[in-house]
């Protein structure tokens, strides 16, 4: 849930934790997290060396049986993350005890939003051919969607502003439609959009709700806008048609 770096010095070739400052740290930590306790101690590198053993005798003085995190920044497998953890047994090797690693399983316990951010990480920052990640296709269908709702827009736009200069002949049905659809769109301008955002950061208890429902509203715009642009469009293919109709008959 927490960690914190260690101060160490080198003598004589070996890493010498400096307990002061971890009593100091640990007793900081207990103030704010009474209920944590301390697990084990972890470092970068692949495979445990014999450093890594003799660091691992100075945290069991501290802890009975801690735990060693090891994470190889360097592997480049996007399969698995590149994190080992072990725990230390005493073992008799050529008459001696002796202390050795042991791997232990785990299972990563993670959100939805967590392994959406890891594989986009992964896969934009180890795969050189180009291939795009489940974000990356996610955010890029809703730019797709965005830039043609921008476009329908802009069509009821130029349809008002024609109606507006006596180009195009009122249609009170579709005046109505883009009416409730602007109605809808002044619920989100943007100082109060800003004023919303700071709210949400303030209170984040409120996230879900206030997100779920700004999101329904914006969706039940959206709904309405579709449903307009295809009565527009069938309004105008039956114009075309009739047209065409009675050049037939004529």
């Amino acid at each position: 849930m927490n960690s914190f770096e260690l101060v160490f010095s080198i003598i004589g070739g070996d890493i010498i934790i400096d307990r002061d400052y971890y009593n100091m740290k640990e007793e900081q930590f207990k103030q704010v997290f009474s209920d944590m306790d301390f697990i084990g101690w972890y470092t970068t590198g692949d495979a445990p060396s014999q450093t890594d053993i003799k660091v691992h005798k100075q945290i069991c003085e501290i802890y009975e049986s801690p735990i060693l995190l090891k994470l190889n920044p360097y592997d480049k497998n996007i399969e698995h993350l590149p994190v080992n953890l072990y725990e230390s047994v005493i073992d008799l090797v050529s008459g001696e005890a002796t202390m050795l690693f042991v791997p232990l399983a785990y299972t990563l316990a993670t959100e939805e939003a967590e392994r959406i951010g890891v594989d986009h990480v992964a896969r934009m920052s180890s795969n050189d051919s180009g291939e795009s990640s489940l974000v990356a296709e996610h955010l890029t269908a809703q730019h797709s969607a965005i830039k043609m709702l921008h476009s329908r827009v802009r069509l009821v736009l130029e349809y008002m502003k024609a109606v507006q200069n006596g180009q195009l002949p009122r249609n009170h049905e579709i005046l109505r439609e883009a009416y409730s659809c602007a109605i809808g769109c002044r619920l989100f301008k943007g100082r109060d959009l800003g004023k919303i955002f700071i709210m949400l950061q303030n209170v984040p208890q409120c996230n879900d709700v206030g997100l779920m429902t700004y999101l329904g509203t914006l969706t039940k715009g959206c709904n309405d806008l579709n449903q307009f642009v295809n009565k527009f469009n069938i309004l105008y293919d039956r114009q075309g048609l009739g047209r065409r109709m009675r050049g037939i008959f004529f």
